[in-house]
C-alpha cells in the first residue's frame, strides 16, 4: 500500500518536473539566440560606408580621374554637335570616332571611379560649356576648323600633356595603369586631328605642308604655338 501510494505520488510530480525543465531551458535557448545578434551587427559596422574608399586616394589621383571625366565628356558633347552641324565626311567621320572612344574610355573611368568610391565630373567643365556654346553659332567650314582645331587639337594637347606631367605623381596602381592605357588613345586622337589639319592647310594653299604646321584659328584669333 506504501509503495502504490509512493508511485501515485511520483506520477503526480512528474509533469510539474517537465515543465520546471522547459523553463530552466529557455533562458539558455534566448541566450544563444541573442549572442547571433551582437556578431552580426559588428559585421555590419566593420563594412566600410559608402563613399569612404575615396579619401584614400592622394590628391593627384582624385585630379587625374577628374580631368579624364572632364575631358571625356566635352569630346563626346563637342562630338555629338559635330554630327548634327558638320556636312563634312572626314569631320563626321572623326567625330563619330571621339562619341565611340572617349564613350567606352568614359565607362571604363567610371567603372574604376565607383571602384574608389570617387565622384566623377556630372558635365563638361565651366571653360568647355563655353566653347560649346560658342560653336553652336557656327557652320558650314567654319564650323568645321573650329571643332577640329579647338576639340580635335587643343583639348587632346591639353589632356595629353596633363596625363604626361601628372603619371609620376600618380600613387594608387589602378589609376596609374588606367592613364598609362588613356595617353596613347589621347596621342591618337590629337595626331589625327593634326593630319586633318594640314590636309585642310594643303588644300587651302595648294602647296604641300606638315601636319599641325596650320596654326591659325577660324575665330581669327592669334595663332597658338604647336607643341610637340
Amino acid at each position: 500500500m506504501k509503495k502504490l501510494t509512493q508511485n501515485k505520488t511520483m506520477r503526480a510530480a512528474l509533469p510539474a518536473f517537465l515543465m520546471a525543465a522547459v523553463f530552466a531551458a529557455a533562458p539558455a535557448q534566448a541566450f544563444v539566440g541573442q549572442a547571433a545578434t551582437p556578431s552580426a551587427a559588428q559585421g555590419a559596422a566593420a563594412a566600410p560606408a559608402k563613399g569612404t574608399a575615396s579619401t584614400k586616394l592622394d590628391r593627384a589621383d582624385r585630379k587625374v580621374l577628374e580631368d579624364l571625366g572632364e575631358a571625356n565628356l566635352a569630346e563626346i558633347a563637342a562630338a555629338k554637335l559635330a554630327l548634327e552641324k558638320s556636312q563634312n565626311a572626314q569631320v563626321r567621320a572623326y567625330a563619330q570616332r571621339m562619341i565611340d572612344e572617349h564613350g567606352k574610355a568614359h565607362a571604363e573611368l567610371r567603372a574604376l571611379a565607383q571602384a574608389k568610391g570617387f565622384e566623377l565630373p556630372a558635365e563638361p567643365a565651366v571653360r568647355h560649356r563655353a566653347k560649346s556654346k560658342m560653336m553652336e553659332a557656327l557652320s558650314g567650314d567654319i564650323f568645321d576648323r573650329t571643332y577640329i582645331k579647338q576639340s580635335g587639337r587643343r583639348d587632346h594637347r591639353t589632356t595629353h600633356e596633363k596625363l604626361k606631367d601628372n603619371l609620376d605623381k600618380i600613387k594608387d596602381p589602378d589609376v596609374k595603369a588606367l592613364a598609362v592605357k588613356m595617353r596613347p588613345i589621347v596621342e591618337q586622337h590629337l595626331i589625327a586631328a593634326d593630319e586633318m589639319i594640314a590636309k585642310t592647310a594643303r588644300g587651302a594653299a595648294g602647296t604641300a605642308g606638315t601636319p599641325g604646321n596650320d596654326t591659325s584659328t577660324a575665330t581669327g584669333n592669334q595663332p597658338i604655338p604647336n607643341k610637340k
